[in-house]
């Protein structure tokens, strides 16, 4: 095959990387207290290392004062003081036991549970996009379809008249 033979590469939207991910200048301080939440709650279930060491390891990183440092308390205390309601939630719609989830997967699903539970202010189809950023970008390859699936099943469950009124709204649009 020669290099005239090769098929261009496909154009990159703008704030994303080429692997799709968003770039960093693109991310809300949200988006980045997601992040840093992750990485948190990722050494909380490797480590088993204690919320309030991690809090202080963390908010020493670089970039953490971009990010929204509330959310970020928020989500890691919230995500782990809540771990077992949050598994509870999570283990009926897996295919595998909880254990043998990756624990990229199990933290972006526990930030996932926890938004969807208990930040109304933050849309369910944000909830789930998030979500999925977050898997793609640090999970594994297909890891943020899993997430999808998980976190998709459970929001008619948490949300049930927002997931309701958007349905009802895309039915409406399809007459």
């Amino acid at each position: 095959m020669s290099p005239h033979d090769a098929s261009p590469p496909a154009p990159q939207r703008p704030g994303l990387t080429a692997s799709g991910a968003r770039k960093a200048s693109a991310k809300s301080a949200r988006s980045r207290s997601r992040e840093f939440a992750l990485q948190a709650l990722y050494q909380h279930l490797v480590g088993r290392n204690d919320a309030t060491a991690i809090d202080h390891f963390t908010r020493d990183l670089s970039g953490f004062h971009k990010a929204d440092a509330a959310h970020y308390h928020t989500l890691l205390h919230g995500c782990i003081e809540q771990a077992e309601a949050q598994d509870a939630l999570i283990a009926p719609l897996l295919d595998r036991k909880l254990a043998e989830v990756s624990p990229i997967e199990h933290a972006v699903m526990w930030i996932g549970v926890y938004e969807l539970r208990h930040c109304p202010d933050v849309p369910w189809r944000v909830v789930l996009n998030e979500c999925i950023e977050l898997a793609k970008e640090f999970g594994g390859t297909d890891g943020h379809k899993y997430v999808n699936g998980v976190l998709n099943g459970l929001a008619p469950q948490l949300r049930s008249a927002e997931v309701e009124a958007d349905r009802a709204k895309a039915r409406a649009a399809v007459r």
